[in-house]
């Protein structure tokens, strides 16, 4: 027998925790509430939405996190336009580094509903309750695991898709240059246009943490590639980006095939819809590329700043 070598015995024990503490009925249990009918499409200043952010919060509690800096609740409050508004945060503390950030994030807000229609709610399954399920299921994970040197932060952001909101006042709230690496999802409850046990990463071409992660995922079967649809600008149309305009190696990890996906920003968004066992496995994919960052073994370069 060839020996193992202690770098591959790790990965095999990383990706061995990562099946087992990565459940599929968990998933589909997340995701299903979120993408409710009772949620009714989490339109801002909605009843829907003000659901579906109980409902992070009672996940966040339920797993232990801790609160975000001074806030004493999982709920940072804002305005926009004059509106209530908030974003969910937890936090794990970092063991040895913490006060270097690691973001899991993803956006809990969707279009809301029509006022008329036999089906009239934007259930926004893949469109980010997808994302979310990702966040609050790696939450549990790191949790558990609890080895994790830097503080890890997990965010359902409101207000993306209406400009952006929650992303951009979380990010005058924290000090960029102590965030390390965002790990942004959204939307990957479809295959990719490569199919199953595949992702594609915003911005790949802007630091290593692409490759991190790739290099992380040798012998998992698992792939991470370049933004196929680089005339769509994603990187700088998700979550990450406002982050990732101060420097942040801040990326959005999805599936969505932008040019034929059926369901986007369509009321046919629903649970129904979604590939169940390959979203478990990337989110189980995300946690096992993750690893070195939150261990501190990796730093990702910094990307590019924005020229404003």
């Amino acid at each position: 027998m060839k020996k193992i070598s202690l770098g591959l015995f790790m990965l095999l024990g990383v990706i061995a925790h990562a099946q087992s503490g990565i459940q599929q009925g968990e998933v589909t249990r997340i995701e299903t509430e979120l993408a409710s009918d009772a949620m009714e499409g989490r339109g801002m200043f909605t009843p829907g939405i003000e659901k579906a952010s109980a409902f992070i919060e009672g996940e966040f509690k339920r797993i232990g996190l801790t609160y975000y800096k001074e806030l004493t609740s999982y709920s940072q409050d804002f305005l926009i336009k004059g509106k209530k508004a908030n974003n969910v945060i937890g936090m794990i503390p970092g063991k040895s580094k913490p006060n270097e950030y690691v973001i899991f994030s993803g956006h809990y807000d969707h279009l809301g509903m029509e006022e008329s229609g036999v089906d009239k709610i934007y259930n926004g399954a893949n469109d980010d309750a997808s994302g979310i399920t990702a966040v609050i299921t790696l939450a549990e994970y790191f949790k558990k695991k609890n080895d994790n040197a830097r503080t890890l932060i997990f965010v359902a952001f409101t207000g993306e898709e209406t400009g952006g909101y929650g992303s951009s006042f979380f990010s005058n709230s924290i000090n960029a240059d102590e965030v390390v690496a965002m790990f942004n999802i959204e939307m990957i409850g479809t295959e990719s246009k490569w199919g199953k046990n595949s992702a594609y990463i915003t911005g790949f071409e802007r630091s290593d943490f692409g490759t991190i992660l790739q290099k992380n995922l040798v012998g998992s079967g698992f792939n991470f590639y370049q933004d196929p649809y680089p005339q769509e600008q994603l990187f700088y149309r998700s979550d990450n980006a406002t982050l990732a305009a101060l420097g942040v190696p801040a990326h959005t990890i999805s599936t969505s095939k932008m040019d034929i996906e059926p369901n986007y920003h369509k009321l046919s968004d629903e649970v129904s819809t979604l590939d169940m066992d390959n979203m478990t496995e990337i989110i189980k994919s995300i946690a096992i590329s993750s690893q070195t960052i939150i261990s501190g073994k990796d730093t990702p370069s910094r990307v590019p700043k924005k020229k404003k």
